[in-house]
């Protein structure tokens, strides 16, 4: 691409340098006698024998070395192995500008000539990118001037960019120069091509339990086929990924589990989606866990390709979020509950009440706080209907027994374990509803079932 020199001496060329494409033959071939008959006649040998001589020979250079079969199948034969694919051993150069991607780098030869009849001298080049966002410089011959282009002569030179921002760009060569009357001459001259994206990511993120699955479809936007040589999520700190694939599992995080040679993942032009699967668990480095409120971001990806002739790519993507974690100051959990009880007989549950915050909290008092519904209570507190518990430190927990008792027989559920902060006046959200079976008379139903089984004997 070029533009307009004006009345100046020197003017720029600017040319992209990229690497040759393959020259495409179209594997369809046609056979010249079509031409003159149709290729029923193949079908007869005795019609096919009476052939002029021009066609005949035609017909015995086209078919197989076997020229005695002269049926329209020996066609279909190949008469070399590349004729299938259609390649001709030729290089294309580039005929135009082309198509810039993110992540590639931009190379362009530049070509700054004198189509004067005088020479030009004490020549400041300088050659710069510009984007909505800044202005990179590539060349700048201030220091060290090129001291003169003669008449009809040219200077040469080769800049590159890797590209990382998306949209219109402006590559802009300026050249201060002093012309044959010895004037000093300032020559602007402007480029523009767009930066277009070659992939898309559509991230999916589920959290099964403890375990978060992240879910990347990667697309080809381009023209070209993509040998994806790496796709590595790169997790946020106190995360862990590991790869999942059908052959086995991939930790990201283990260099000494990366296969030496991994053989690339084909994703076609105009299109082509590729699928990869990540599981992601909270890692648990130091004695104190580390929850930010409404932090929930997961990592990014890394993603490497090169084009079918190996021009490489590199993309990373933006921070990709997850569902967003809801700090809490204090949690109680259930350590233990017995999975079969006696009716109107105690039994205790086994609890926790883990500090989260940085800071001592306490003390607490819990109790069983009533439905919405005012329907009797199975489960009831058996004693002090208010069991008081001492401060929790930072980042501490204690761990409490809750005498309980039930008095209807059947799957019941013990409602509304309640935590109550006595400094700071605060009700915390119930424990979710738990069940435990309740047995009426169990061990008399034991013995008299081994006293019937020993009078039939």
């Amino acid at each position: 691409m070029s533009s307009t020199p004006g009345t100046h001496s020197l003017a720029f060329r600017v040319m992209r340098l990229c690497r040759p494409s393959l020259h495409v033959d179209p594997p369809l071939r046609v056979d010249a006698t079509d031409l003159f008959i149709g290729e029923d006649i193949f079908d007869d040998p005795i019609a096919a024998s009476n052939l002029p001589p021009l066609i005949s020979s035609q017909v015995s250079t086209n078919t197989s070395t076997d020229s005695s079969d002269l049926t329209y199948r020996t066609r279909f034969l190949l008469q070399d192995p590349t004729d299938s694919i259609g390649l001709s051993g030729l290089l294309v150069l580039p005929q135009a500008f082309g198509a810039i991607y993110l992540g590639e780098t931009f190379c362009s030869y530049i070509s700054i000539n004198n189509s004067s009849n005088f020479e030009v001298r004490d020549v400041v080049i300088k050659a710069e990118i510009q984007t909505e966002k800044q202005r990179i410089l590539l060349l700048d011959t201030s220091k060290s001037p090129v001291e003169t282009i003669r008449a009809g002569g040219r200077y040469d030179f080769i800049v590159e960019h890797d590209v990382k921002e998306l949209g219109a760009h402006t590559l802009v060569c300026t050249a201060l120069y002093s012309d044959g009357d010895g004037d000093r001459k300032y020559l602007p001259q402007f480029f523009k091509f767009i930066v277009a994206n070659p992939l898309s990511v559509r991230t999916k993120v589920r959290v099964v339990k403890e375990t978060t699955f992240l879910e990347a479809c990667i697309e080809n936007h381009t023209k070209s086929n993509l040998h994806m040589d790496q796709v590595e999520f790169e997790p946020a700190h106190n995360w862990s990924a590991t790869m999942l694939k059908a052959d086995g599992l991939y930790s990201a995080n283990s260099s000494q589990t990366r296969e030496t040679f991994k053989p690339p993942v084909l994703i076609r032009s105009g299109g082509g989606v590729h699928n990869y699967l990540y599981q992601l668990t909270m890692s648990s480095q130091g004695s104190s866990p580390v929850k930010v409120q409404g932090s929930n971001g997961l990592g990014k990806l890394q993603i490497t390709w090169r084009t079918n002739l190996g021009e490489p790519g590199r993309l990373q993507t933006q921070q990709i979020l997850g569902t967003p974690i809801t700090s809490k100051k204090i949690e109680l959990n259930v350590v233990e509950i017995p999975s079969v009880v006696r009716v109107d007989r105690p039994f205790s549950v086994h609890l926790k009440l883990t500090n989260q915050t940085d800071r001592d909290q306490g003390p607490f008092e819990v109790w069983l706080s009533q439905n919405d519904s005012q329907e009797e209570k199975v489960v009831i507190i058996n004693g002090l209907q208010i069991m008081a518990l001492p401060q929790v430190e930072a980042f501490g927990s204690t761990d409490f027994q809750l005498n309980l008792i039930a008095t209807k027989l059947g799957v019941q559920r013990i409602t509304g374990i309640t935590v109550f902060d006595k400094v700071e006046n605060r009700t915390f959200e119930p424990l979710p509803d738990l069940e435990v079976c309740n047995l009426c008379y169990l061990s008399l139903l034991v013995r008299d079932n081994w006293q019937f089984k020993s009078s039939m004997f």
